[in-house]
């Protein structure tokens, strides 16, 4: 069997963090001392000890990473996830337990680590290739691909303390990456490049994989994770919360997140608490995960102590890109006409045409006075759309560009120069006998004949939860 690339075994790094006693004299006692002997008060007061404090940042952490894998390091910030890559690094020493590592390291978990502010990035590329365990020879050799990788050849001369965080970024990943390490470790810091760049680094790390070598990544980008890695490793308060298949231990995740932020909120002048508000799948089943296509349903739990009359609600979901679509009772006329003791209202976002990335729903109520607010626009609930893009049809050459595209995809035809007409939707296609799909953006048609989009039934029965295709929407009137 061969040898792991990377064991940990009972790993803990121990901080010890420094707080002020409270002091036990009072006010008139304190300024008594001063008058009396001030001297002898300051003398006090600089031997004050500090009240010792033990954190642990990682704490009894094992599990071995196989030669050859892509491992996603996961979890909520202060987690533990760069203390244990800065370990790995040799960076930082842990407290207790032991690493073995069996390959070269190459590293890249701060912008600009390892680079000299009054240097260019020339001279840079030789400081950071040679503190990354490279020889002049290679990096003379390697030269001209780095700085072809990192785009940043008109500026190769400028000190890199003018360097934008992107540039740093550009140029600190084209050395790491011609190392040609047996492990490469990557923290967050490809987040502030550019989607062009992120998609060549995603790439770069994939062929990494490819060839033999074993890549770390840790991101909050979970699609970047899912596409990247097979494995998933969650981290939690300092320890290993979960470890297993990448899809499986993501979804663990974010159904752990939503659990955690339960929105809720009150208005006494109206008497009106809202208790809770959760996004459900098309089983209704609880859910902050779901897949193009999919049902999207906000459901509100309200408490009316007091009785309001034809209240306004409006449901807004965002991207990353700002607004992509609305349900309001103030265009589309539905209102309840009371809210009045306990009850619930839910709202269902028919096969919501969006791309895999992150969103949150955003609400706002108001009274029948429409000037008056009930509750203000404020987030409520975030849930993250996935799913390979492939399924739906889609073979472009940049799919991973869909994590900073505009989210919302209406069904929509091409007709091309042949004559030729493709469909694209986001609405799953329907498949035959032969488990073929009937449609999809690559299907293609005799000329002369159109081929039109799924219809997609906008309407819900049951009074609070119709939503007409053809009612006008906008989020201007939201807030």
């Amino acid at each position: 069997m061969l040898e792991p690339a990377i064991t940990i075994e009972n790993i803990g790094k121990r901080y010890t963090i420094g707080h002020q006693q409270a002091g036990g004299e009072g006010l008139r006692h304190a300024i008594e001392g001063v008058v009396r002997a001030p001297i002898a008060w300051l003398r006090s007061r600089s031997q004050q000890k500090l009240q010792q404090v033990d954190f642990w940042a990682l704490k009894n952490v094992s599990f071995q990473i196989q030669k050859g894998e892509v491992v996603g390091i996961i979890g909520r910030n202060g987690a533990g996830k760069s203390t244990l890559l800065k370990i790995l690094s040799r960076i930082t020493a842990p407290t207790e337990g032991r690493i073995r590592i069996n390959g070269r390291i190459a590293s890249l978990l701060e912008v600009g680590t390892g680079f000299h502010q009054e240097l260019t990035g020339r001279e840079n590329i030789f400081l950071n290739g040679a503190i990354l365990g490279m020889s002049r020879v290679e990096i003379i050799r390697k030269f001209d691909e780095i700085v072809e990788f990192s785009e940043i050849e008109e500026f190769l001369d400028t000190p890199v303390k003018r360097y934008s965080s992107g540039m740093y970024v550009r140029l600190a990943f084209a050395v790491a990456a011609h190392l040609e390490p047996e492990i490469l470790i990557v923290d967050e810091v490809l987040a502030v490049g550019d989607a062009a760049f992120q998609k060549k680094c995603l790439g770069k790390m994939g062929s990494f994989a490819q060839s033999g070598r074993t890549v770390l990544f840790v991101s909050h980008n979970m699609e970047a994770v899912r596409n990247l890695c097979q494995r998933s490793v969650w981290f939690k308060n300092g320890r290993l919360h979960k470890d297993g298949e990448v899809d499986e231990v993501i979804e663990a995740y974010f159904d752990s997140v939503s659990d955690e932020h339960t929105f809720s909120c009150e208005n006494p002048d109206y008497g009106l608490t809202i208790q809770r508000v959760v996004l459900k799948n098309n089983r209704g089943e609880e859910s902050s995960q779901f897949r193009p296509g999919d049902d999207l349903v906000v459901e509100i739990s309200y408490d009316a102590k007091k009785r309001i009359d034809r209240p306004i609600i409006a449901l807004g979901v965002l991207g990353i890109n700002g607004s992509c679509f609305t349900s309001n009772m103030l265009l589309d006329g539905h209102r309840p006409e009371r809210l009045e003791g306990i009850g619930q209202v839910t709202c269902t976002f028919k096969s919501i045409p969006l791309l895999p990335q992150s969103y949150v729903v955003k609400m706002v109520v108001r009274a029948a006075t429409v000037r008056d607010l009930i509750i203000s626009y404020q987030e409520v609930a975030g849930f993250n759309v996935v799913g390979d893009l492939t399924e739906y049809g889609y073979k472009g050459e940049f799919l991973t560009w869909a994590l900073r595209s505009t989210p919302v995809v209406v069904p929509y035809e091409w007709r091309l120069p042949d004559g030729a007409t493709a469909t694209v939707s986001l609405t799953r296609p329907p498949v035959n006998s032969a488990g073929q799909s009937d449609f999809g953006c690559d299907k293609t048609i005799a000329p002369g004949t159109l081929a039109h989009p799924p219809h997609i039934d906008g309407r819900h029965d049951g009074g609070m939860h119709i939503s007409n295709s053809d009612d006008l929407t906008a989020l201007d009137v939201l807030s």
